[in-house]
């Protein structure tokens, strides 16, 4: 075998804080091959990311790196000064961040940042650097390079971003790339491409790439060899086929137990209980004081007819003169009473605008929602505030639609004070159940969001759509920014309210696998048309519509993966 590009030998990255020394990374050691893609996979705060950041030298103060080295070309930087580092990040070690909005000035045109990249490392001149630019944005696919060249970053696709992103890291012609999450959030045929981008980066340019994710699609799509790390170490090291396949430690087994496959649906996803972390769910124990509503009149909670949404692009004082983006076309379907009723498609289908029409947060431009035979697009004030206690949303960011600065008893109890539903002495009893049975600490409610990780904060999410005994439940992507094992616990916990309480859901992702596992029936979105709704099981055996074929041909392949764990969960295809 070649020798490595890069060597990261025993690293360990101290963080000093008050309550002693805080060691995120410890020990870790792997190899980059020229033209090799290792995959660094592990649950959120497992080390992922703080290996890569010492590894490019942007360790936030007081991190440090306390004890090892890391190889660059035969020659050791970890020591090197600031400046010298500056000097090699970007021009022999380049970067692909998780969300490329942030990783991109707003300010400054595309071709700016990249000519200022250029000249920066390789100091050729305007007329070269803008040359070199536009190739780059041509050899990533960006349509129109020369077009494109002189637009804004707001002025482009989350997938184009990332692309953009790519060419940037392109830019001095690295020999590593580190890339940290770079489709997470990303629809399955956005992300195909990057991934595409990314193996032909390692396979015609020679390129090492160490690719950080949570995603087991992407692993096992993507990498020749994968590192699994868990609570800063290093667990199990290997090639993709064996990690994937006859995996030999234990929490990579559950790891990997935990991910949603697309061929074989389970009752429940096997939890992570490697460390004595499993969480204890009691939505059953929920049930007992749950008031059941009578089944919808029709059999059918929710009717979307001929619903069409319309939005602004660009203003002017005469009619005539404006012009507006349709959104949503004319889309009808009906979700059954105790259904979960899937929505997918690409970003920009119009999936969330149904959604947000469904809970009255966007209004109406055509056609009409009725639910349990009431029509809500006509419905008075009083009416309207009825309809909204019945139904409830969970959003894709916890943290974003959690207040801040609120107390999460406060959280849990606003909707019950909005609506009046218990007298005040009885608020805080009810609140504390709600969240001991979503599996959080009898201590939760006095603490505020930022106190709690990403699962948990989702968890608190549900809490709070859960305490106004809502009918109607909208879940747009609620586990899209989770790893595997987070995920694993919210889609559980999805499953108990739908056996134990018998909500009705509309469930909307771009995970396919996922919505394989949550969904009775599934409509696909493209521009914003319905082009296809059938049961589950016949839109994944065979799909109909070109679109619904292209998307399921996209969708990550898991065969690599081992279905230890999951034979006595299987319910059968």
């Amino acid at each position: 075998m070649t020798e490595p590009i890069l060597s990261i030998r025993n690293l360990t990255v101290d963080i000093p804080t008050r309550h002693g020394l805080f060691q995120p990374v410890r020990n870790v050691s792997y190899d980059i091959h020229p033209g090799e893609i290792r995959g660094v996979v592990g649950e959120s705060g497992a080390g992922k990311s703080m290996t890569g950041n010492a590894v490019i030298g942007l360790l936030d103060p007081p991190a440090r790196i306390a004890t090892g080295e890391v190889i660059l070309h035969g020659r050791r930087i970890d020591q090197l000064d600031a400046e010298e580092k500056r000097r090699i990040r970007g021009k022999e070690i380049g970067m692909i961040f998780q969300d490329p909005l942030t990783s991109l000035n707003p300010l400054f045109t595309i071709g700016e940042q990249l000519v200022e990249t250029i000249q920066l490392h390789l100091g050729l001149s305007a007329t070269e650097a803008k040359a070199r630019a536009i190739d780059l944005l041509d050899r990533v696919a960006i349509p129109n390079p020369s077009e494109r060249f002189n637009q804004y970053p707001h002025q482009f696709s989350g997938g184009m971003r990332q692309r953009v992103v790519i060419a940037l890291a392109l830019c001095s012609e690295p020999s590593v790339i580190v890339a940290d999450e770079p489709t997470t959030a990303l629809d399955v045929s956005i992300q195909a491409q990057v991934l595409d981008l990314i193996k032909d980066l390692a396979r015609e340019r020679q390129v090492g790439v160490i690719l950080i994710t949570h995603d087991m699609g992407v692993i096992a799509d993507t990498t020749d060899q994968v590192t699994v790390m868990y609570n800063g170490e290093v667990v199990e090291s290997g090639t993709t086929e064996q990690i994937l396949g006859a995996p030999t430690h234990e929490y990579t087994r559950s790891l990997i137990a935990a991910v949603p496959r697309p061929t074989l649906k389970v009752k429940r996803f096997p939890l992570i209980g490697y460390g004595g972390r499993a969480t204890e769910f009691k939505i059953a124990d929920l049930a007992r004081n749950w008031s059941k509503p009578a089944p919808s009149k029709s059999g059918q909670l929710v009717e979307v007819e001929g619903l069409t949404k319309r939005f602004l692009e660009r203003g002017a004082l005469l009619p005539s003169m404006r012009r507006y983006f349709t959104a949503v076309d004319d889309v009808s379907f009906d979700i059954r009473d105790g259904e979960v009723f899937g929505l997918v498609g690409e970003s920009g289908s119009g999936k969330s605008t149904v959604a947000r029409m469904i809970a009255t947060l966007y209004p109406v431009d055509g056609g009409h929602i009725r639910f349990d035979g009431d029509d809500i697009t006509t419905m008075d004030a009083a009416a309207l505030t009825a309809y909204r206690r019945q139904i409830q949303m969970i959003f894709q960011d916890p943290f974003s639609s959690l207040n801040p600065r609120m107390k999460v008893g406060d959280i849990v109890a606003e909707p019950l004070r909005h609506h009046d539903l218990l007298p005040a002495p009885d608020i805080g009893e009810r609140v504390r159940e709600l969240l001991d049975r979503v599996g959080l600490s009898a201590d939760a409610w006095r603490k505020y969001p930022h106190e709690f990780s990403g699962g948990q904060r989702q968890r608190i999410s549900i809490a709070r759509a859960l305490a106004t005994q809502p009918r109607f439940l909208i879940c747009d992507e609620p586990t899209s920014a989770l790893d595997v094992s987070i995920q694993a616990q919210i889609l559980n916990i999805l499953k108990d309210l739908q056996e134990h309480l018998g909500l009705t859901m509309l469930f909307i992702s771009h995970d396919l696998p996922v919505v394989r596992q949550m969904c009775d029936r599934v409509g696909v979105m493209r521009q914003g048309k319905l082009v296809e709704v059938q049961e589950t099981d016949a839109l994944f055996a065979a799909p109909q519509h070109p679109y619904t074929q292209e998307l399921l041909g996209l969708m990550p392949k898991l065969d690599k993966l081992s279905d230890e764990g999951l034979a006595t969960e299987a319910a059968g295809v």
